[in-house]
């Protein structure tokens, strides 16, 4: 087996059917037939079976899969090391970045980062803080950006810290909160459970959820047009929302925060891409 072969039976893992999976490895359906074909030969044994509209793996096969992606990673962590013996900052830097981070901070960071090191390229996943955690436990990705507070056994740095607002279109009474009508987004569970504490700490009645939207910017956007009443983190607005903001305290007047965390593993370190970007978040705060 090569390269070739781990990055084919990870990817007809993911896809469990041929025909995506040959479109994502950019070759055609009988090139990777024959490819599976003589991976069962070289094993002597039948790693996939087909399915109504697809492939299913056998035991042998679920066993090449696990290989595949340890060998990926290996030679993945191997081509990094070797990149960073060399005098330059250059070489690839994977990172797992919680959306909003990703959509509101995370381009300015890059570009600035980019400008000093112009040899460094990235590798970005983006998804809510959980996917993440999970991505950087498996790594798949050198560092981290993670909303909210998380078991970790690593290294953390605090990036980021913000209040969480009410956002209306319209001046509102806070207590009359209860009797307003409230839109909802989906979002990770340390955030709603952030905004359940809150609520439960200053009313004794639920909130009257008038809908609920997929993301933020929806609900940003239905607010803008006085259809309810929404709570976001402050990440999120901007002096063009042209919304009345309230910032959130509890009944002891200590302000409802939002904590975004840097995570890494301390062998990262050895990477002078990784200690470089970590080098340069902790010196640009506040972009």
């Amino acid at each position: 087996m090569d390269e070739k072969d781990w990055n084919a039976i990870r990817i007809l893992y993911q896809e469990k059917n041929i025909s995506r999976a040959s479109e994502r490895l950019y070759i055609s359906q009988p090139a990777l037939t024959y490819r599976l074909k003589n991976l069962e030969k070289e094993f002597g044994t039948k790693l996939f079976f087909k399915i109504k509209g697809g492939i299913e793996f056998t035991s042998e096969g679920l066993h090449l899969v696990e290989y595949s992606e340890e060998m990926i990673k290996k030679l993945q962590k191997t081509k990094d090391y070797m990149i960073n013996m060399q005098n330059e900052v250059r070489g690839t830097l994977r990172l797992g970045v919680s959306s909003n981070f990703a959509q509101y901070k995370l381009p300015k960071i890059l570009k600035r980062f980019s400008t000093k090191f112009q040899n460094v390229q990235f590798n970005i996943n983006t998804g809510w803080s959980t996917d993440i955690l999970n991505l950087l436990t498996n790594d798949t990705v050198q560092l981290g950006i993670l909303r909210g507070n998380y078991e970790w056994y690593g290294k953390r740095t605090l990036l980021h810290k913000e209040k969480l607002c009410l956002i209306s279109k319209k001046e509102i009474d806070m207590g009359n909160l209860p009797d307003l009508p409230f839109i909802n987004y989906k979002t990770d569970s340390t955030l709603k459970a952030l905004i359940n504490g809150w609520w439960h700490d200053r009313f004794s009645e639920p909130p009257f959820i008038m809908m609920e939207t997929d993301r933020l910017e929806t609900c940003k956007e239905m607010v803008k047009n006085d259809l309810g009443v929404a709570i976001v983190p402050q990440i999120c607005l901007q002096p063009s929302d042209n919304l009345q903001i309230q910032e959130l305290f509890y009944n002891n007047g200590e302000p409802v925060f939002r904590d975004t965390w840097l995570m890494y593993n301390q062998d990262s370190l050895k990477l002078s891409t990784v200690k470089n970007f970590i080098d340069f978040l902790n010196e640009h705060p506040t972009i």
